[in-house]
């Protein structure tokens, strides 16, 4: 089905994922750590990539960044720690999931099968009509929902694809409260196998990408968010 590349430096858990993916009917590839990876990355092409964060020689950010210059290929993060730092900054170098150690087995394999659903999905997305832009605050922020582009006081800014598929679902929504389960549906697909921690963060990585308009995503205790702006 999938041909899948999993960098660890210990041979136990790539051995364990190994046994389990091929199970699955994947395709494996081992790699010990990020150089490792990063070399394979060059010659050879994967369908996702599985890899932890601490590491010998090159650690998984690090690794990650290197393979973003070549590829857009989906990754998992594995760590030993759920820090929330972690977590920001594999979704600032566009990583697709974070799993934290120790982990089942069986629940890598479905986030693998939710991530490559969702790659999937945006590939066969209907493409929207041309020229469709929306202006808030008297063109402030701009968003070209046709190019994916957005601009804050006319400056381009610079998004993950996940934050533009999350700003671009709750722009479409705006002034509607949408509920965390709603937007991780939506989102992420009905087969998101992640938590509300992983929405939060995103939440927090685009308003931090909206700079002075940030406000317009209001937090709703209790029940998710809403996007405001006539």
């Amino acid at each position: 089905m999938y041909h899948i590349l999993v960098v660890d430096d210990e041979s136990r858990i790539r051995s364990i994922i190994k046994k389990y993916a091929e199970f699955e009917g994947h395709e494996v590839t081992e790699a010990g750590d990020g150089m490792e990876a990063v070399r394979l990355c060059r010659s050879e092409t994967f369908d996702l990539i599985i890899m932890d964060i601490m590491m010998p020689e090159l650690d998984g950010f690090s690794a990650c960044r290197e393979i973003r210059k070549m590829t857009q290929t989906p990754i998992i993060m594995l760590s030993a720690r759920g820090e929330e730092y972690d977590r920001i900054n594999g979704f600032e170098l566009g990583i697709d999931d974070y799993v934290v150690k120790p982990f089942s087995p069986k629940e890598l394999m479905l986030r693998v099968d939710a991530v490559m659903k969702r790659v999937n999905r945006s590939v066969t997305m209907t493409v929207q009509p041309p020229n469709q832009v929306i202006e808030l605050d008297n063109g402030g922020l701009k968003a070209d929902v046709t190019a994916r582009i957005v601009y804050v006081n006319g400056e381009r800014v610079d998004m993950s694809p996940k934050e533009y598929d999350l700003f671009f679902y709750m722009l479409a929504n705006r002034n509607i409260a949408l509920s965390r389960e709603k937007l991780i549906s939506e989102v992420w697909g009905y087969d998101f196998y992640g938590d509300a921690r992983t929405l939060d963060t995103h939440i927090k990585l685009l308003r931090k990408s909206l700079g002075p308009y940030a406000g317009y995503i209001v937090t709703l205790r209790g029940v998710g968010y809403r996007f405001e702006g006539a």
